[in-house]
């Protein structure tokens, strides 16, 4: 009897896999939801919309990108973390989304431990230092230098506290030991704009943000923050060669299903990405928007995150970095 016990149950387990398997080598069966928790026109919506286009072809199936942005991408993440956790409805996640809010705001609407299955990091986005060309520094060591000379003589601008420009240059403070003073503003096109305008002398910004304002000479590209230069700005060095050995400060944006999403699932759309993001052509598509396309396996993504989640708490955390 006991033996009969063991087999009724590995009978069910084996018709299990199968159904579910089944599921995942049907999907989708419906329209599929990208939602961007950030409004049109940014690296992340660009990013969604190459995706929902490639895969839409793939899939056979309509794939709408939904920009459902505010509260630093808490708005859109929640709209994800409580959908139909069946593949249906995805989440374009970045670095400040996944691996920055859970240590910058003491409450958020979901649990960030528990609210996503990743699925698979989709491009990496590294970040420019940018200067106004009255700075009097060609190179990322010349502008060190002269921030040690003149403390709290210089001013950089972000997108907003907490965010991945804010956090590259307070990593690039932490590195150099430069007192260079914080204005954030509401966003990435003001603090791009007080720039241009030499309100402020630097800035971090995406390689996507940066390169028609260098080719256009509004303003000067010193280094980038990847461990290697970019395919969009191949002139210029990244910060780890020419300044800070090691150096690395990246966004990424990647895509995250609802907690529970069948394995299967998951596992499905995070193989499609990978042989859209093998064509020569999306790539391109990624490289001119200053990306770096980079699939990954669901386990190797939900390890990045937590790695970064780890390294930007203990920044955080040291510089007392607030919303406020």
């Amino acid at each position: 009897m006991q033996t009969r016990h063991w087999m009724r149950l590995a009978l069910a387990a084996c018709l299990s896999w199968h159904a579910l398997a089944a599921v995942a080598q049907g999907f989708p069966t419906r329209p599929v939801t990208i939602v961007v928790p950030f409004p049109p026109g940014g690296g992340t919506d660009t990013g969604a919309r190459i995706m929902a286009e490639q895969l839409g072809k793939r899939w056979g199936q309509t794939v709408v990108v939904e920009n459902k942005g505010g509260a630093a991408g808490q708005i859109g993440a929640d709209v994800v973390a409580k959908a139909r956790p069946d593949g249906h409805t995805l989440l374009l996640g970045n670095i400040g989304t996944q691996a920055i809010n859970p240590s910058l705001y003491a409450k958020l609407p979901y649990d960030p431990d528990t609210a996503f299955s990743p699925v698979t990091l989709v491009a990496e986005l590294p970040l420019a230092l940018m200067v106004h060309p009255a700075v009097p520094a060609n190179t990322a060591a010349e502008l060190i230098a002269l921030a040690k000379a003149r403390p709290g003589q210089l001013s950089y601008s972000s997108s907003g506290a907490g965010g991945a420009p804010h956090l590259a240059a307070e990593l690039f403070k932490d590195r150099t030991g430069a007192f260079i003073l914080h204005v954030p503003y509401r966003g990435g096109g003001p603090a791009v704009s007080d720039l241009i305008a030499g309100h402020v002398q630097l800035s971090f910004m995406t390689v996507f943000e940066a390169s028609g304002h260098v080719k256009a000479g509004r303003l000067r590209a010193l280094a980038v923050t990847s461990d290697k230069r970019v395919p969009a700005l191949p002139d210029v060095p990244s910060l780890a060669e020419s300044a800070l050995p090691g150096f690395s400060a990246i966004s990424w944006i990647g895509l995250l299903a609802p907690a529970n999403t069948p394995t299967q699932v998951v596992e499905k759309i995070a193989a499609d990405v990978r042989n859209l993001l093998a064509d020569e052509v999306v790539r391109a598509r990624f490289v001119g928007l200053g990306g770096v396309p980079r699939a990954t396996s669901p386990q190797e993504f939900t390890r990045l995150i937590a790695d970064d989640r780890q390294r930007y708490a203990k920044l955080i955390r040291e510089r007392q970095i607030t919303t406020d």
